[in-house]
C-alpha cells in the first residue's frame, strides 16, 4: 500500500483497481435479464445484465460471441459465465462474458447428468448391448417429423445413395412436452409393424430445450428395447443427447446417418459402376478385334463376280487352246496326207485302185475331225453351263434374292440382323427396301 500522501494517475487507479477486481472475483456464473444490447461493428456484443433492483454493464468479444448457438436479444434472461473486470479507459465496472447459456439451462445439464448415470449404472449404454446394422437392408425407416427439414436431407441421401430401398416414415412430433413419448410410440409402432431392417432417428439441430425430447427416459428406453438396429442422427455434430447413448450407433448428423444404413448398398453401386465399365470396355476391346478380323477376311475373300471374271478366263484360255489344237491337228493330217500322195505319186501306184481307199481315208479322217470338234464344244458347253450356274443373275432370275443390311453388307446369317433393322432386296429384276419384324 503507498502512503496516503502518494499522488496516483486516474490510469494507475484504474488499472489497480482491475487488478483488485479480477485478483478477489475468480469465474464464476450470474443471471440476469438483458437490455441495452448492441453489436459493434468489431463483432463484440455490449449490453447490461439486470435484475429488480440493479444493473450491470457486459461485453461478449466476438470470439466468445460468434459461439453463441442462439442470437441475443434484449429482454431474455440468461446465465452468464464472467470474469469481473473494470474497463480502464472509462473507469467503468463491467463483467466480461466468457459463455452464456438460456437460464434455467442448468437444471437441464444437472437432469441429463443423472439420467445418463442411471441408464448407464443400468448397462442400458454397454457396448454389448449394441448392435452391427445389416449391411444390405431391405428396407429403411425414419422416425421424425414429416415436416423437419432433416427429414428432407437424410431422403435426398438415401435416394442419391440407395435410390431402390423403401423408405418408410414412423411420423413423431420431435419437439414438445409430447414429442418424447411420440417417438416412444413410433419406435414401438416399428417394431410392431416389423417392416424394415433398420430404424433412424433423426432430427436437425437445436438449442438443448428443442432436443430434450431424445434427452427423456421414455425416449432412451423405447431405443435400447427395440429389437430393430436404431441409429441416431440427432442435432449437429456436437450435439449429444441420452438418445444417442441408447442407440446401437450415433451419427454426427441425420445426412450422416443416412450415410451409415446406406453403406453397404452404396459401396455395391460404385463397385457395379467399376464393373460396368470394366465389361464395357472389355466388349469394346472383343467388337473392335472382331471388326479388325473380319476386314481381314473380307480383303482375303474373293467375291463371286471376281470368281466369275476368273472362271470366264479360264475359259477363254481353254478355248484358245482348243482352236489351236484342231488347227494343228488339221495341219498335220493335212502334211501327212500330202506326203502320203506325193508318195503315191512317185511309186506310181494305181491310182484307179486307191481312189476309194483315199475316199474312205479322207471321209474318216473328216469324220475324225467332225468327232473332235463335237467333243471339245461339249467340253465349252459343259464349261459355259458351270460357269452359268456361278452366275449370281442367273441365281436371282430363280426366285432368289440378295439381302443387304443398312450399311450395304451382304446379310448371310440371321444373327446378322435385329428387330426394326432396315434391308434391301435384290431380285432378278429390281430391287425392294425393307424392316425386320422379328429375327429367328
Amino acid at each position: 500500500m503507498h502512503p496516503s500522501n502518494t499522488v496516483l494517475s486516474i490510469s494507475e487507479l484504474n488499472r489497480r483497481a482491475r487488478q483488485l477486481l479480477e485478483g478477489n472475483f475468480p469465474l464464476l456464473w450470474v443471471s440476469g435479464e438483458v437490455s441495452n444490447l448492441t453489436r459493434a461493428a468489431s463483432g463484440h456484443v455490449y449490453f447490461s445484465l439486470k435484475d429488480a433492483t440493479a444493473q450491470v454493464r457486459c461485453v461478449m468479444f466476438r470470439s466468445r460471441a460468434q459461439v453463441l448457438p442462439w442470437r441475443l436479444e434484449n429482454g431474455q434472461q440468461v446465465e452468464a459465465q464472467v470474469l469481473v473486470s473494470l474497463y480502464e479507459a472509462r473507469g467503468d465496472f463491467q463483467l466480461n462474458v466468457e459463455g452464456m447459456r438460456r437460464a434455467g439451462l442448468g437444471q437441464l445439464f444437472e437432469a441429463f447428468a443423472r439420467l445418463k448415470a442411471k441408464l448407464e449404472q443400468e448397462g442400458l449404454f454397454a457396448p454389448e448391448r449394441k448392435r452391427a446394422l445389416p449391411v444390405y437392408p431391405r428396407a429403411i425407416g425414419i422416425v421424425s417429423s414429416p415436416q423437419a427439414a432433416a427429414l428432407r436431407d437424410l431422403l435426398t441421401a438415401l435416394q442419391r445413395r440407395a435410390p431402390h430401398v423403401p423408405v418408410i416414415l414412423y411420423p413423431t412430433l420431435v419437439q414438445g412436452e409430447q414429442a418424447a413419448a411420440g417417438v416412444a410410440a413410433a419406435i414401438a409402432s416399428a417394431n410392431r409393424r416389423n417392416e424394415c431392417d433398420v430404424l433412424v432417428v433423426a432430427r436437425g439441430g437445436g438449442s438443448i430445450e428443442d432436443l430434450w425430447a431424445f434427452n427423456e427416459e421414455i425416449s432412451a428406453r423405447a431405443i435400447a428395447d427395440s429389437a430393430i438396429p436404431v441409429v441416431s442422427g440427432i442435432g449437429h455434430e456436437t450435439d449429444f443427447t441420452i438418445a444417442d447413448f441408447a442407440a446401437d450407433l450415433r451419427a454426427a448428423t441425420p445426412t450422416a446417418a443416412a450415410e451409415l444404413v446406406s453403406a453397404g448398398w452404396f459401396a455395391v453401386r460404385r463397385e457395379l459402376g467399376v464393373l460396368h465399365a470394366d465389361l464395357q470396355s472389355l466388349l469394346r476391346q472383343q467388337v473392335e478385334s472382331r471388326m479388325q478380323a473380319v476386314d481381314l477376311l473380307a480383303h482375303r475373300l474373293v467375291s463371286p463376280q471376281q470368281r466369275l471374271q476368273h472362271a470366264e478366263q479360264a475359259l477363254q484360255l481353254l478355248q484358245g487352246r482348243m482352236r489351236h489344237a484342231a488347227h494343228t491337228l488339221l495341219r498335220t493330217r493335212r502334211e501327212l496326207a500330202g506326203r502320203q500322195q506325193l508318195a503315191l505319186q512317185r511309186a506310181r501306184p494305181q491310182l484307179a485302185g486307191r481312189h476309194g481307199q483315199l475316199q474312205l481315208l479322207a471321209q474318216g479322217l473328216a469324220n475324225a475331225m467332225q468327232q473332235r470338234m463335237h467333243e471339245q464344244q461339249t467340253a465349252c458347253e459343259r464349261l459355259g453351263s458351270a460357269l452359268a450356274h456361278l452366275n449370281p443373275e442367273a441365281t436371282l432370275a430363280r426366285g432368289y434374292s440378295i439381302v443387304r443390311d443398312a450399311a450395304g453388307n451382304i446379310v448371310s446369317d440371321s444373327s446378322q440382323l435385329q428387330a426394326g433393322d432396315a434391308i434391301r432386296l435384290r431380285f432378278g429384276k429390281g430391287s425392294a427396301d425393307g424392316h425386320i419384324d422379328c429375327v429367328e
